[in-house]
């Protein structure tokens, strides 16, 4: 009897996505739909954990944090960038455990974004994918949810995706977010 390759059990899985584009939602789907237990990471909790001072209400280039514009747009700084650097590292030390990692992502850099992951996620099984939603769709979203600043789903809705390379990518615009877990899902070993 022949049997195929033998696939690596996964370690971590990123889902990356715009804001309101469900990521949030299909990652606790995932946890439900998994067989052993996964714990959750993401952008929003990581930015909730920052000092109120490092989040800003305006994008400025001079900002040291995260700078949020009442248009939608936002700019890193530098002490952003080194925090977010040492808790990736801390995310990255927990898959290490052996406990799997669900990561909800919000590359605003695309690529560059996916880049800094990967060196940090190094020697570990990482399944990437993509969360598409439509822009006019994520920013009905938005309105509706009433927590986000206006216009920052739809600058994000294909921003987030440039340069990103994905194991399999999902859309919400149409498709409900238990759906979409369940085709995640059978990628995970």
């Amino acid at each position: 009897m022949t049997t195929g390759p033998t696939r690596t059990r996964t370690d971590v899985v990123v889902l990356n996505g715009g804001s309101s584009s469900g990521t949030s939602t299909i990652v606790r789907q995932l946890q439900g739909l998994l067989p052993r237990p996964w714990l959750t990471f993401g952008v929003d909790s990581f930015i909730e954990a920052l000092p109120p001072s490092l989040v800003t209400p305006e994008a400025s280039a001079a900002a040291p944090g995260l700078g949020l514009a009442p248009d939608g747009s936002i700019t890193v700084g530098p002490v952003f960038r080194a925090l977010q650097t040492d808790w990736q590292e801390g995310v990255a030390a927990i898959a290490r455990t052996g406990t799997g990692v669900l990561l909800d992502e919000v590359f605003l850099g695309g690529g560059a974004g996916q880049e800094r992951w990967r060196r940090t996620l190094k020697g570990l099984s990482v399944l990437w994918v993509g969360v598409r939603c439509a822009p006019e769709t994520a920013a009905a979203r938005e309105a509706a949810r009433g927590d986000r600043v206006t216009g920052m789903a739809k600058s994000q809705a294909e921003l987030v995706h440039q340069g990103v390379a994905y194991d399999i990518e999902v859309d919400t615009t149409d498709t409900d977010p238990l759906t979409c877990a369940h085709r995640i899902a059978a990628h995970v070993v």
